[in-house]
């Protein structure tokens, strides 16, 4: 998207590039030899472009900020998947992240509910293989709300619903921001009889073959055009921001 005309200064011209789903986000540090960095050689293919801003919704890690040599606006979608569950009763109900890496957004979202976190200890083997241990704090007998960013493989998730049946839960809703469900993930998740529903956003387009009864997808479009109405204007985006 472009954003290309600033009322305060006449016939200078800005661009914005509004990217939904930074997909480059998770190639974010060398974790083997000779290994590259696209979400950084990515940031600086969009600054040579032309870019002069950077308008995204969850990254996959908060260090892909300084990546980029231009000012940078990351929403987040946890005001959006919070009111998926309002008014719900939550009096048994627990939220967990997948990894220690997300719970700190798992714990914001958790207090927008309020709620109690837990967290999956994971240790990741390859690129589609990962252990997850234990999971830190109690869920035991619980409906668990399940956070995470985005779900690729579905191959954490499944790890984590191996723990959580261990632990006795009665139900489970997986919330993420970016549901790419690549390699059949969906189908797999929606098989399992605890999980209740899936939720994600429309960050990414989710095909009508790959859409299931127990999908839903919730529009974040709003949050991005009062975004990019704030950012045209001049005002303040931190207000945006999240805030629980």
């Amino acid at each position: 998207g472009t954003d290309c005309t600033v009322p305060s200064v006449p016939g200078l011209v800005r661009v914005t590039v509004v990217m939904p789903h930074y997909a480059y986000a998770r190639s974010d540090k060398k974790d083997e030899p000779r290994i590259s960095i696209a979400g950084r050689l990515v940031a600086d293919l969009l600054v040579a472009a032309g870019a002069n801003r950077v308008l995204t919704m969850t990254l996959h890690s908060p260090q892909v900020h300084g990546f980029f040599s231009v000012p940078v606006d990351h929403l987040n979608a946890l005001r959006e998947l919070a009111g998926h569950f309002g008014g719900r009763d939550l009096s048994n109900t627990v939220v967990v992240s997948p990894d220690l890496g997300y719970a700190k957004s798992a714990a914001a979202f958790a207090r927008r509910l309020g709620l109690p976190v837990a967290a999956g200890a994971k240790q990741r083997d390859s690129d589609d293989s990962v252990t997850i241990t234990s999971i830190i704090g109690d869920v035991a007998g619980r409906d668990v709300i399940v956070l995470d960013d985005e779900i690729a493989r579905g191959t954490t998730l499944m790890e984590l619903l191996t723990r959580l049946r261990e632990q006795h839960v009665r139900s489970v809703s997986i919330a993420c921001t970016h549901g790419l469900f690549v390699d059949g993930a969906l189908g797999k998740l929606v098989a399992q009889p605890d999980v209740t529903e899936v939720i994600c956003t429309n960050t990414v387009p989710v095909p009508e073959h790959k859409r299931d009864p127990k999908l839903e997808v919730i529009s974040v479009a709003p949050a991005l055009a009062e975004a990019i109405r704030r950012i045209h204007d001049g005002e303040s985006v931190s207000a945006l921001f999240d805030h629980p």
